[in-house]
């Protein structure tokens, strides 16, 4: 950047010099004709400069410092605004086409320049078809040999590509601080929800049908239930979730759904689908992207409540260097494009800047939580992709969801639902876990599903029931995180001392760094809070019989 300024100013003096050799031989070509060989020679010059110059340079004639007059401006305007300046009235033509925003204190500026000699300023400036151009100005002013202003030699560049970059890098900066703060939120709640779920599970098994107190503890558990589904929308915008990601079909998955679709958006929307053939195959976590196109979808159900078009469009793309240099987080390769499109009521500029700013909504009380595009962002740039959003008032909006190519083949699937009843086991249990809460319930669940259960609230401990213990420990269910020692360097001190335990980490606030960081490799068997005793049970016993 520091260059390019340099070789601005460079070519403001070039030009200066130029425009001061070419005026000398002007006036003396008359008187010596010799001296036209070298005017040509310095126009051609000053013709060079300015055709290799990306920026505009422009020249202004100052009356007694009030008058200003486009005397010249380089031909290469028209390809940056879309037209030329007038000559007569210049002043006013530029005032009326900056920013509204930008306008008070213009005139400061060119009072500025007269008192300075030299002024840098950005704004932003229309352009010819309406649209708005961010502009850096850079005008030097030159006098006569008595010192007043005579002209004005500048030059005008086209910054809104490095403005549009500094407002991407502000935004992503933005929503990282959030996701910092939700994710540690989200935390502390997990193992709250775990707790509430728990015991009300265990309190609905031990009441029959008719007793009144049922439906009481009925609303207590929905309610975790929901509070629950913040907190995991929470960790998907944060990106602190672990994601079980499967190489997948596109295409299968948005068939398997279509349905269900259809049924979610209602019958004054028609959904159209259109499946590119030969799709490559993307990795993604099955259950995260079916939320991310269910999300989407009722987004768009609720931009058109007197009915309208949906349209759910795949393809394989290349994104190339043009397009990152205007998307930085996006990355240059082959990806599969998601396209889900509306012709809705659309968003206006302030609008989509604040669309996946988890709690942001536009619609009324009690008709939204404000998480579901926040989750969106979060599951697609968790799964490695880019998000892009177009919308328009009036037309409607398009998301585009970029996700790299796998090239390791497609396998679509599901999650099997399991046993209806939980199942039962005999063996021997070490249970670490320091939230004192959770570590209750999940002895209690354990223990009333036939376990023997040998509990620890830190590390220490857990190394001193090893070492006392003289029978078969079957399983160590512990936390990852933990205060001096996590879970898996728990487990490499054990398992030397207890040859054939499984291990069951337990954790509310992990993502998949924890995984990259070694703490966890990708396939170790994991449950992540909150989770209800049923599946507490089913993943106890799937590590056991493994």
């Amino acid at each position: 950047m520091l260059d390019r300024r340099h070789n601005k100013e460079q070519l403001l003096d070039d030009l200066e010099s130029l425009m001061h050799d070419v005026g000398e031989l002007s006036l003396r070509q008359d008187e010596q004709r010799p001296e036209a060989a070298a005017l040509k020679t310095a126009q051609e010059r000053l013709q060079y400069v300015l055709v290799s110059s990306p920026a505009i340079i422009y020249l202004l004639k100052l009356d007694d410092g009030q008058e200003v007059v486009a005397s010249w401006v380089s031909d290469n305007v028209g390809a940056l605004l879309g037209c030329r300046p007038p000559v007569e009235g210049y002043l006013q033509w530029w005032l009326e086409n900056l920013h509204p925003d930008d306008r008070p204190g213009a005139e400061t500026k060119i009072a500025n320049l007269i008192k300075q000699d030299q002024l840098v300023s950005e704004y932003r400036f229309r352009h010819a078809s309406g649209n708005y151009l961010w502009i850096r100005d850079e005008a030097r002013l030159i006098r006569d040999a008595a010192g007043r202003p005579l002209e004005c030699v500048g030059s005008w560049s086209d910054i809104t590509e490095r403005k549009q970059l500094e407002e991407q890098f502000r935004h992503a900066q933005k929503l990282e601080a959030v996701g910092r703060l939700a994710g540690g939120v989200a935390h502390d709640f997990n193992n709250l929800l775990t707790v509430i779920a728990g015991y009300t599970e265990i309190i609905l098994s031990t009441l029959h049908e008719g007793d009144p107190l049922r439906d009481h503890v009925k609303q207590i558990h929905r309610a975790g239930e929901r509070a629950a589904g913040l907190t995991r929308q929470l960790l998907a915008f944060s990106r602190k979730q672990i994601l079980v990601p499967v190489a997948l079909d596109l295409n299968s998955l948005l068939g398997d759904i279509e349905k269900m679709l259809g049924r979610l958006i209602g019958e004054d929307v028609e959904l159209v689908v259109h499946l590119a053939p030969g799709l490559w195959a993307v990795r993604v976590d099955v259950g995260q992207f079916e939320q991310v196109v269910m999300n989407l979808a009722v987004n768009a159900r609720d931009a058109m409540p007197q009915g309208g078009k949906l349209t759910i469009e795949t393809a394989n793309v290349v994104l190339d260097e043009a397009y990152v240099r205007l998307n930085p987080e996006a990355r240059v390769g082959p990806h599969v494009l998601l396209a889900i499109s509306d012709n809705g009521c659309g968003m206006d500029a302030t609008t989509k800047a604040r669309i996946f700013e988890p709690f942001f909504t536009t619609k009324g009380p009690e008709k939204g939580t404000g998480l579901g595009l926040a989750t969106v962002f979060g599951i697609v740039k968790q799964s490695g992709g880019h998000l892009e959003v177009h919308s328009e008032l009036g037309i409607g909006s398009t998301f585009k969801i970029y996700l790299p190519r796998h090239i390791e083949g497609a396998v679509a699937g599901k999650s099997v639902a399991g046993l209806k009843v939980a199942p039962r086991g005999t063996e021997t249990v070490l249970l670490v876990e320091d939230e004192d809460e959770v570590r209750l319930l999940v002895r209690l669940v354990l223990e009333r599903n036939g376990y023997k259960v040998l509990e620890a609230r830190n590390p220490g401990q857990a190394l001193l029931v090893c070492e006392q213990y003289e029978k078969t420990i079957h399983l160590l269910v512990t936390d990852v995180v933990m205060p001096d020692m996590n879970g898996r360097q728990l487990a490499e001190r054990l398992l030397p001392m207890r040859a054939g335990m499984k291990v069951l980490y337990l954790s509310g606030y992990t993502d998949d760094a924890v995984v990259r960081n070694r703490v966890l490799d990708q396939d170790t068997p994991f449950l992540q809070k909150p989770f209800t005793t049923y599946a507490l049970a089913i993943k106890v016993r799937e590590v056991l019989d493994q």
